[in-house]
C-alpha cells in the first residue's frame, strides 16, 4: 500500500481526450475542479504508479476561462509519468494539482509597444494560454510569437495560431523556426542565431529595442541563456520586480 493522495493539494480529474501530434508530442485534455489560475502559469499532473503518486509540472495551454484543461507534453524515454500518460483513454482518472504556480504571466511584464514571445518545443503552451485572453491585445501594438522546433511536423496548434492571426491581423505575427529540415516558410536557425543575423527582426518587420520591446522567453535552458545574452548585448535587461527590465524568462525542460 502506498501513501494516499493528498486531496487538499490534488484534485481527481477525468481525461477527455489524448491527441497525438507526432510520435512523441501529445496534448491531453482534462476535466478537473482546479483553482483559478493566471494565463502563463503551470500546475502538475499526476498518476499513481506502483502505489505512489508521481507528478510532473506542465503549463496550461487553455485560457483560464476555457475548458477542458489542456496540457502539451513530449514523451520522455523511460519517463515513468509520460509513458503512462500516453496510454490513457477518455474517462480515465488523472490527478491535477489544485493550485497553479509560476511567474511567466503578463502581470509580471512592464508596459511596451511590442511583445515578443520566444519559445521552443512544448514551451509554446503557456504563450498560447496568454494569447487566448484579451489582455495582450489591449496592451501591445504588435505581438510576435516565435516557435522553434526540429521538424515541421512539430509545429503544433496551427488551428489556434491561424485563429489568432485571423482575429488580430494587424497586431499578430507568427514566425516558425525549423532547425533540421528545409521548408519554404520557416527560418532554419536557432533563435539566438537569427537574432544575431537580423533574420528574426526582418521577418517580423519590427526591431527589438529597449525603448519599444518586452521579450518573454520560454524553452530549453540553452536557448533561454543564449537568447538572454544576445538581448543583453543590445541593452535589454532581465525583468525583476524590484528592477523592471525587458526580458522575462522561464526554463522549460
Amino acid at each position: 500500500m502506498g501513501k494516499p493522495v493528498d486531496l487538499t493539494r490534488w484534485c481527481e480529474g477525468t481525461v477527455r481526450e489524448l491527441k497525438p501530434w507526432t510520435e512523441r508530442l501529445y496534448s491531453i485534455r482534462v476535466d478537473a475542479p482546479v483553482d483559478n489560475f493566471t494565463a502563463g502559469q503551470f500546475t502538475k499532473l499526476g498518476l499513481v504508479i506502483d502505489g505512489e503518486l508521481t507528478g510532473r509540472p506542465y503549463s496550461y495551454v487553455n485560457a483560464p476561462d476555457e475548458r477542458p484543461l489542456e496540457f502539451y507534453f513530449i514523451t520522455v524515454p523511460d519517463g515513468p509519468l509520460t509513458q503512462r500518460l500516453v496510454t490513457l483513454s477518455p474517462g480515465d482518472s488523472i490527478y491535477v494539482m489544485r493550485k497553479a504556480a509560476g511567474f511567466l504571466t503578463l502581470a509580471e511584464v512592464p508596459e511596451a509597444k511590442h511583445l515578443w514571445m520566444l519559445s521552443t518545443g512544448t514551451a509554446i503552451g503557456p504563450f498560447l494560454s496568454i494569447l487566448k485572453t484579451p489582455d495582450p491585445w489591449k496592451r501591445f501594438e504588435r505581438i510576435v510569437l516565435v516557435h522553434a522546433v526540429r521538424t515541421a511536423q512539430e509545429l503544433s496548434f496551427q488551428d489556434t495560431i491561424q485563429a489568432l492571426a485571423t482575429r488580430h491581423p494587424q497586431q499578430f505575427v507568427y514566425i516558425p523556426f525549423v532547425s533540421r529540415e528545409d521548408t519554404d516558410f520557416a527560418i532554419r536557425d536557432r533563435i539566438p542565431g537569427a537574432l544575431a543575423s537580423g533574420t528574426l527582426e526582418a521577418r517580423a518587420g519590427i526591431e527589438i529595442t529597449p525603448e519599444q520591446s518586452q521579450v518573454m522567453i520560454c524553452g530549453n535552458p540553452a536557448m533561454v541563456k543564449d537568447t538572454t545574452e544576445a538581448l543583453r548585448a543590445r541593452g535589454l535587461e532581465r525583468n525583476r520586480r524590484r528592477t523592471p527590465g525587458h526580458i522575462t524568462v522561464e526554463n522549460y525542460w
